[in-house]
């Protein structure tokens, strides 16, 4: 963009954001700021649930107790009603999940008996509750991505039978191969590359087992992460929810699979290949899996703090802000006790959702009902978003659409909006009709082939059909060059889930503001309109949608 184009693009922003100030007045405005301040008790609420006294926030722990206590009286002094009769809090059922005494995972069969080492080559768990696991002689299947996607006719499961034994299944979708745009996204992950969708794929064809190829390419991420996320303590829901689990569930390293395969005679790099093939077909490699394994239950109550503002006119027609007040807690180490304090993830996520309420409260009453929810355990799992998504207050069929806020922008203001998942629905138009008015535009995120979009609280409701938009401020820092950017990565990169995560002199809060009014001005449009934004044609989630659409108002 032209400097010229700049500055006229600043001043219209400007202008737009002091219109907007002087039609919503509850709080300040600065006369000289080029971004009028959203609220004075942000940078509060930033503070306070970022102090040493919340001690991490962590789920279940005096800390957390500490910010769900504050979230639900800052509720409270605002006006909001509470979700569940007389209280804020939704409870979640936490369990750790422990597993020990882990054996070697043993394939064997067609001459073949070799055993591979936890952690170094395989790594394995289960979320059934459950003392012990085992996958005995278990007929591995090769399923390829594993996928059931009628919307573009894929179905690697049709023609075989899983029933009782173990897939053999790829990270990623065909997309990330055929990068065909009408084909799963394209580059873009969809849902069905998630890991976390091929376990669930393979519970409902009845498999007792999952084991995914690693490759770091289509992952986004190396074996180390495999290895150190999901060894060890695990957390789940400590109810059984009625969908299917998994006897075993793990990840092999490539290596590994390709011993397997070449020892069946099949080449590898083929049977990769193979897989992102239309007329791909499912089939037994002959071989059979032997693991066994302990678990450990830990349980604990942690909530959800859930308020709203009911709408005049459609008051069972609701929007949700969401943002997690959860982080990762303290750590006792040899030189003390380090605190986690997660200002940006995401005291700046739930101060803003406190801001937003609070605004939408001076001024007059929405005629759509406006649901605020901080959810718990999102460092664990997205488990407090889960839960409420299988187990919702308000109906999901009449649940317009979403905004999930985890991690605003500290470094100043941006004339670019990066979408995480963009190009998935129509909540898109909303956001780019404000963001316009801020004389800002829209951006793709840069790694859509990384499935972002899956791993933020957002999910749990789009995974239920409701239309959810995440979205930040971008890289283009107004009045900054390019080596401002850049200084604002390294700065920030090493501060992700550590303990450095603070309040410190180089935040901008401009930024902040920037952003809470785009979200704020794009809530209120669809609070007070007629419309019920839609996923677009072709993605995972639209017919969910289309299933409600019989419930909600015509």
């Amino acid at each position: 963009m032209t400097s010229a184009r700049k500055k006229m693009h600043q001043l219209l922003g400007a202008l737009s954001l002091l219109l907007m100030a002087g039609v919503f007045t509850s709080c300040a405005v600065p006369e000289t700021a080029e971004i009028p301040t959203f609220c004075e008790r942000y940078q509060s609420h930033v503070e306070i649930l970022a102090s040493d006294e919340m001690e991490g926030r962590a789920p279940a722990t005096p800390g957390g107790e500490r910010a769900k206590q504050y979230i639900k009286g800052e509720f409270q002094r605002i006006g909001l009603k509470p979700a569940l009769g007389d209280t804020y809090f939704q409870p979640v059922p936490l369990v750790e999940i422990t597993p020990y005494e882990v054996s070697d995972l043993v394939i064997s069969g067609n001459g073949l008996e070799r055993a591979y080492n936890y952690l170094d080559d395989m790594v394995i768990g289960t979320y059934q509750l459950t003392d012990r696991s085992a996958l005995e002689k278990s007929e591995l299947v090769y399923v390829g991505y594993g996928v059931v996607a009628p919307e573009y006719g894929w179905n690697d499961y049709e023609g075989v039978d899983v029933e009782g034994k173990t897939v053999v299944v790829l990270v990623n979708d065909p997309g990330f191969v055929l990068r065909d745009e009408n084909m799963f996204g394209g580059r873009a992950m969809t849902y069905y590359g998630r890991w976390t969708y091929k376990f669930e794929e393979a519970a409902r064809q009845g498999a007792a087992g999952a084991l995914i190829i690693h490759q770091t390419e289509p992952a986004s991420y190396g074996w180390d992460v495999v290895r150190n996320s999901w060894s060890g303590t695990q957390y789940g829901i400590g109810v059984e929810t009625g969908d299917p689990r998994l006897d075993a569930e793990g990840w092999i390293q490539k290596d590994v699979a390709r011993e397997l395969f070449e020892h069946i005679g099949v080449d590898f790099e083929e049977a990769l290949a193979s897989a992102a093939d239309p007329g791909f077909q499912a089939f037994s490699m002959g071989l059979y899996a032997d693991v066994s394994f302990r678990n450990e239950f830990s349980y604990a109550e942690c909530h959800n703090v859930i308020g709203y503002i009911e709408g005049t006119d459609y008051p069972d027609e609701t929007i949700v802000y969401m943002a997690h007040w959860d982080h990762l807690g303290m750590v006792e180490t040899e030189d003390g006790v380090d605190i986690y304090n997660g200002a940006v993830d995401n005291a700046t996520g739930v101060g803003a959702i406190l801001s937003i309420a609070e605004r939408i409260m001076s001024g007059d009453a929405p005629r759509r009902s406006v649901v605020f929810m901080a959810v718990t355990a999102e460092e664990s799992g997205l488990l407090g978003s889960r839960f409420y998504g299988e187990n919702p207050i308000f109906p999901l069929a009449t649940t317009v659409g979403g905004i999930n806020i985890d991690a605003l922008n500290v470094y100043g203001p941006t004339w670019d909006v990066s979408v995480v998942g963009y190009g998935n629905s129509e909540m898109e138009d909303y956001l780019r009709r404000h963001a316009e008015a801020q004389g800002r535009h829209l951006v793709p995120e840069p790694t859509p082939e990384a499935g972002f979009f899956y791993r933020s609280d957002h999910i749990s409701l789009a995974r239920q059909g409701v239309p959810m938009i995440y979205a930040q401020g971008g890289n283009d820092y107004i009045g900054q060059d390019e080596a401002y950017a850049e200084r604002v990565a390294a700065d920030l990169a090493p501060r992700y889930h550590a303990p450095t995560d603070v309040i410190h002199d180089k935040w901008v809060w401009d930024g902040m503001h920037q952003d809470m009014w785009l979200f704020y001005n794009m809530g209120q449009e669809l609070a007070n309109s007629d419309n019920f934004p839609n996923w677009l044609e072709g993605n995972e989630f639209r017919q969910l949608r289309d299933e409600t659409a019989d419930q909600r108002r015509r």
